[in-house]
């Protein structure tokens, strides 16, 4: 009986070794795939986040929408997509020295008509290389709107900022884990089209993504709105990096937090911090500490990209940043671009003071409607800085 087992025994492993040598190429392949996979979704090193800064230009630019368009889907929707407007806009930003433009997409056209979102994406890239324009595409936003709905978009409100600005993805996709499959299509979707493309500057995952809408629509955004946000940021970015896109990956921290320390970010910012190839932020307050923000951020030893800044009554301006942040080698994206169905001349406060006209002082924007300066200084300084 013994001499049975042993003999079943040696009969059994030489089979499995037989067996392991015929599919030893497979089984291989398969590995090399599942670490090829590994190393490819990891997050950028420094090195490689900084080799790559080094061949951009010193990048400036603004946050652009075509001034006919109020919202992230009339820019993107067929019945609304205005080529002859962004070629002609993008035309002015160039004239000035522009390089790069921080441009928002949207779920829901993507949900839509997917291979006409991708062609009309790519329309707009066309038209951005025409002027050397290397975009800053954004995902998702958690600012303003949150039921946004595809289709024609209301009128905006007389002298009111963004007002009808919408988030991505709406509040019922955000509450709903069982559209995370839809979303996850959008972004490896774009993404795997275009990972290859030296069209684009980066895919910025998020916008602001822990924003309550303060005063806007507060009545009915989610009170815990964060906690939805946070799973679905770092699915995204993951669903993002696992196409292995040749451009990096970021989403910019912002408001008035305590960054003297990575230990004191909140949970939030230290996962956008965390899991982006460069680092971007938004500020709006006053030069100095626009400069202490920057001397916070530069101990990560990464390419440092301001997406937002430039609101004029508060001190945030062009001729106090640009300087600072040509210094220190920092991307600029202000907000607004020309004056249009947006209206983000007017300030924030214009959801709850009631204006009739004009600001005295434009909150952001630096054309108007025609394509001349609002102010000729700054246009002159944005030429001679970007020289």
């Amino acid at each position: 009986m013994r001499k049975y087992n042993v003999f079943c025994i040696v009969i059994a492993v030489a089979s499995l070794f037989l067996f392991s040598c015929n599919q030893t190429p497979a089984n291989n392949t398969d590995e090399n795939d599942r670490a090829h996979t590994t190393a490819t979704a990891s997050r950028w090193s420094e090195e490689k986040a900084n080799e790559w800064y080094a061949k951009q230009e010193w990048l400036v630019g603004a946050n652009f929408s075509p001034s006919t368009a109020i919202n992230q889907l009339e820019m993107w929707q067929e019945d609304t997509f205005d080529p002859e407007t962004i070629d002609r806009e993008l035309g002015w930003a160039a004239d000035m020295g522009m390089n790069t433009m921080r441009v928002y997409l949207h779920d829901l056209p993507y949900e839509q008509d997917s291979t006409g979102f991708i062609d009309r994406i790519d329309q707009f890239l066309k038209i951005s290389e025409k002027h050397h324009i290397k975009p800053l595409l954004v995902f998702f936003d958690s600012c303003w709107d949150p039921f946004p709905e595809a289709g024609k978009q209301r009128a905006p409100k007389p002298h009111v900022h963004n007002s009808g600005w919408v988030q991505s993805p709406g509040q019922y996709a955000l509450k709903d884990s069982t559209q995370y499959p839809r979303l996850e299509r959008y972004v490896k979707g774009v993404v795997s089209h275009f990972a290859e493309d030296d069209r684009i500057l980066g895919w910025d995952i998020w916008n602001e993504p822990d924003n309550m809408t303060g005063p806007s629509y507060e009545a009915i955004e989610i009170k815990d709105k964060v906690d939805y946000v946070i799973p679905l940021l770092d699915k995204a970015f993951k669903w993002a990096r696992s196409v292995n896109p040749s451009q990096p990956l970021t989403s910019g921290i912002w408001g008035g937090g305590d960054w003297s320390s990575h230990e004191q970010l909140k949970p939030i910012e230290k996962l956008q911090i965390e899991n982006s190839d460069i680092i971007s932020f938004h500020h709006y307050e006053e030069p100095a500490d626009f400069e202490k923000r920057l001397t916070e951020l530069q101990r990560y030893n990464r390419p440092l990209l301001c997406t937002e800044y430039m609101a004029r009554p508060n001190g945030s301006t062009f001729e106090g940043f640009l300087p600072i942040a040509k210094e220190n080698q920092v991307a600029m994206f202000n907000w607004g671009f020309v004056d249009g169905k947006t209206q983000t001349k007017y300030p924030w406060d214009s959801w709850t003071k009631t204006y009739t006209a004009e600001p005295e002082l434009w909150f952001h924007d630096i054309l108007r409607t025609d394509g001349t300066p609002y102010i000729a200084e700054e246009v002159e300084l944005i030429k001679e800085m970007t020289k």
